[in-house]
């Protein structure tokens, strides 16, 4: 028996072997999102937040200035200033470090960043992420959200439009 991977046939009519490739052969349709995107990161009180989907970057990167190391209860600790919206106060977020790691900067010069773990939500659905903290100063978007960070979460990225998602 031939399966048409565009068709779930009827599982009552298949053998036991047949149903698990059915099962198979009709994966979830992909979300389809924009080049950029709002995203939350409430973990670091980063709400509504613009985000440039790059697929051309391996790690993810948020703005971040004044960044400290300090230790807290023996765990390595960064203290910095994120990026704020007009009339928004400046404050300081605190998060443990989970990493350091060489990464290559906008003109390929690599620069070793702290990385820290948090949550990402993007429209509806939530996930950890890594961000390498770094000076996104002169740049336009905040936030970079890099292929490693969107992989295996089944979404397919329409480079000609923005803002997809619903806030959801």
């Amino acid at each position: 028996m031939i399966i048409d991977p565009t068709t779930v046939p009827d599982p009552a009519t298949l053998s036991k072997s047949h149903r698990r490739v059915a099962r198979k052969a009709a994966p979830a349709a992909p979300t389809v999102i924009g080049w950029r995107e709002y995203v939350d990161l409430s973990e670091l009180g980063l709400d509504h937040l613009l985000a440039k989907i790059d697929s051309g970057a391996r790690t993810s990167a948020l703005h971040a200035s004044r960044i400290r190391l300090f230790e807290e209860d023996g765990r390595e600790m960064v203290e910095f200033v994120p990026p704020r919206r007009a009339g928004e106060m400046r404050r300081t977020v605190t998060a443990p470090v989970a990493d350091r790691r060489d990464i290559k900067n906008t003109g390929g010069v690599p620069e070793t960043r702290i990385v820290i773990r948090t949550r990402l939500t993007m429209g509806g659905r939530s996930w950890q992420i890594d961000l390498s903290l770094a000076d996104r100063q002169k740049m336009s978007n905040p936030l970079i959200l890099g292929r490693t960070a969107i992989r295996r979460h089944k979404l397919l990225i329409d480079c000609g439009r923005s803002f997809l998602l619903d806030r959801g």
